[in-house]
This record gives structure tokens, sequence and C-alpha cells, in this order.
């Protein structure tokens, strides 16, 4: 009933990626840690699941052996799909036999696409294909991007209702979290928020304190002047 796509960009960010004709898709299915990996679960979804699989990465277990691990102690694994990638770009994933067509996973370098309950394989082929082709991107809009891709090749076969967005750079918080909870076309609203989130918040969050700068920026006119900054950088593009 959903489809999604976790990725790991070239700065070494993590971001998901995922729709679905399901409320508020984003609260139980994407996941991800700052240094550690992404992770996407879905289908009868196992919230466990994404816990769990970061925890398990950062211990330093492969992608392929953490699949492993959750699956084996889940008697409802056939109804589960997961996948995930981790700090190395090594991607796994499970379709469990149960899930409802059309069903499946692809992947290629640094990005693994998935969904079950789907219009056809097209719609993961259109999502990775707008993936590879949108490196010039900002790493969210890649991933919104992809995501549109996929829907204009027929999406969740059931309709459209949510859609989120989760992007973990290097601190223990996300850049960004973006959710679409109920919604006639969640892709155009969370493409809105994104764009709302340039005019503001990414500069602001910028300024919080981080793992670089423990106690961030406070004096208010710095602030203000990294936000004009960070306008003046967009509008003159690259």
């Amino acid at each position: 009933m959903t489809w999604s796509i976790v990725a790991r960009d070239s700065t070494g960010a993590f971001g998901v990626a995922i729709a679905s004709k399901f409320f508020a898709v984003g609260v139980l299915c994407p996941h991800a840690r700052n240094g550690v990996g992404a992770v996407a679960t879905q289908a009868l979804v196992n919230p466990l699941y994404g816990a769990r699989a970061l925890e398990l990465m950062a211990q330093g277990k492969a992608p392929a052996e953490v699949v492993s691990l959750l699956i084996a102690a889940d008697e409802g694994r056939e109804h589960r799909q997961l996948h995930m990638i981790d700090a190395h770009g090594r991607i796994a994933a499970h379709t469990g036999s149960a899930c409802i067509d059309w069903c499946g996973q692809l992947q290629g370098e640094g990005y693994s696409v998935a969904g079950n309950m789907l219009a056809g394989a097209q719609v993961i082929r259109d999502t990775a294909a707008a993936y590879e082709a949108g490196a010039e991107l900002e790493f969210a809009e890649r991933l919104i991007a992809a995501l549109e891709a996929g829907d204009a090749a027929g999406g969740d076969k059931r309709g459209k209702q949510a859609a989120a967005l989760l992007i973990h750079g290097a601190e223990d918080y996300p850049l960004l979290s973006l959710r679409v909870d109920d919604h006639d076309n969640p892709l155009a609203e969370l493409r809105r928020l994104y764009d709302k989130s340039l005019d503001r918040y990414q500069p602001f969050v910028s300024c919080l304190p981080g793992r670089a700068r423990p106690a961030g920026i406070t004096d208010r006119t710095l602030i203000e002047a990294e936000i004009e900054r960070f306008t003046a950088a967009r509008k003159a593009g690259p």
C-alpha cells in the first residue's frame, strides 16, 4: 500500500521519501540516523523494525544481516516489506510472500526503491530513473522528484492520501522532517511544504546547536544574516 525510496547522498546525508494511500504514513514507516543509515518499513508495517534496524547497523552489522535478524524474530514476516541503506552504501530488502501485488524492490548506486499494492512495476522503475536523473538537484528535491515520477506511473493502486520526507545529516536531529498526513494530492503538498521550508526554516536550523558548534548562534542579527545569505544563494543558483 506504499512505495518509498531510501538513499544516501554524496555528503553522507540519509533520506527517506514515502507515499501511500494510508493515513499519516510518515509516522511509522521512515527512519534514519546520522552516520548510520536509513530504513523504510511498510506493507503490513512493523514499526519496531525502524529503531531496531538502526541500532543493529550502528553496532556494525551489515544490512543483509540486519534484515535476516529482524524477519527471523517476526512471525508476521511474510506480510512485511522493508529496505535499508547503511553508511557504506550497502543495501538490503525484504518483501514477504503475502505482500499484495504489485510488490517488489530494486536498487542502484546509493539508493533503494520498494513498494507494495502498486499499480505496477513501472512505479518503482520510474521512481528509480527519476532519482538517477536528478543528481544535480538538492537531495530533498531529488527524493521528492523521484516520488513524483512514481506517482505519475500510477503509484499506490488504491489512490493517494499521505506522503513524508525525512533527511538526516551530521546532527542527531533531522535536517528536515515533513509530513502530509491526509491530502487529496499529498505529493503536491509535500513539495509545497519543502518550498516553504526554504523561506526561513532550513537556514534557521543551520544556526542551531550542533556537533561543530555546540552553542549554535544566539545572536538574532546573525541568524537573520544567515537567512538572508541562504536566500541570496538560492536565488543565485548553482
